[in-house]
């Protein structure tokens, strides 16, 4: 699986430990995430697709994310 989690956490300008703070799991945890060797729960990725809505786009519900935006599951992963 691939993640669009650093590309936007560093649009934001955070740290993996501050994005990891947010949702409630370690930095290691985010840099499993960005490197493509851990894949979330369900609710961990809702979390953090909630994180860069509410960041990004501070309410407008028009732009928001949704899950597949920011995981993308390759074409072989089936």
């Amino acid at each position: 699986m691939r993640t669009m989690i650093k590309y936007l956490r560093q649009e934001l300008k955070m740290s993996q430990k501050e994005l990891g703070d947010k949702v409630g799991v370690t930095r290691q945890t985010i840099n499993a995430l960005e490197n493509g060797r851990y894949n979330p729960s369900l609710f961990l990725a809702y979390e953090i697709t909630q994180v860069f809505n509410k960041m990004l786009f501070k309410g407008d519900r028009q732009q928001y994310f949704v899950m597949e935006d920011i995981f993308i599951f390759d074409d072989d992963y089936y």
